[in-house]
């Protein structure tokens, strides 16, 4: 356990949980992954809050290690000349973070359909939330970013089907 401390927004701390083997959890009958991350100088702008397409790389992050925590790693996806696209999303911005804050980023299958999937997203510091968003992420070819649909059993897992 480590102390999560986010001296912006809470006088309190709490603590952390380190990543785990198996970090997948049911949370509503969704598959639901969290992941900790550091605020670097390299995040902030020049006034020393996140620059905002941050976010959405923090968010990438805790989708990629969902899907590698599934066995579903880069180079097995792209093995099978497959990637994931974003298709769209919809973010809201509540709150800044700044350097040297401890961030918790999640990541909530919401839907799973033959060639997409919609998750909820959101990034916290220690109790707040300070950002959120919805992003559809589309299965395509890497050889001609066509759709294609996902293997059957990378569906049955994001949906949360025991297998």
């Amino acid at each position: 356990m480590s102390t999560l401390i986010c001296p912006h927004h809470s006088e309190t701390s709490r603590k952390l949980s380190q990543p785990t083997e198996e970090p997948l959890q049911q949370q509503q009958q969704s598959l639901y992954f969290e992941m900790p991350l550091r605020v670097y100088i390299e995040d902030t702008d020049a006034g020393g809050i996140v620059f905002y397409v941050n976010y959405l790389k923090y968010m990438e992050r805790a989708r990629t290690e969902l899907m590698r925590s599934l066995g579903y790693g880069k180079a097995a996806i792209f093995a099978d000349d497959m990637m994931f696209v974003v298709h769209s999303l919809d973010m809201q911005y509540l709150a800044p973070a700044r350097l040297d804050d401890e961030l918790v980023v999640s990541a909530k299958v919401l839907k799973v359909g033959k060639a997409a999937v919609d998750f909820e997203q959101t990034v916290r510091c220690g109790d707040q939330t300070l950002c959120t968003g919805g992003i559809k992420v589309a299965c395509v070819r890497r050889s001609d970013q066509r759709p294609v649909g996902m293997p059957a059993q990378l569906r049955q897992q994001l949906a949360g089907v025991q297998i």
